[in-house]
């Protein structure tokens, strides 16, 4: 899998498993102590930004699932 097709499943993930907890990009922003603006770009189709590991487990900590769970790509 090239690594775009990668980072678009990812965003798909995080913006599935945000909407199923019933939080705006901004709460879960705050919850993972970024910007709502960074987290509309790393969420966004086109979005020009690539997170870090470290911003991806801080967001999988602020939704409370383990890191595995936004690196399943279902086909």
């Amino acid at each position: 899998m090239k690594h775009i097709e990668v980072h678009r499943r990812l965003k798909f993930n995080i913006c599935y498993a945000r909407k199923m907890q019933g939080l705006s990009q901004v709460q879960l922003a705050e919850k993972a102590g970024i910007s709502g603006t960074y987290m509309s770009r790393i969420e966004a189709p086109n979005g020009d930004a690539v997170p870090s590991l470290a911003v991806i487990i801080d967001i999988a900590n602020a939704l409370g699932i383990e890191l595995d769970k936004l690196f399943d790509f279902k086909d």
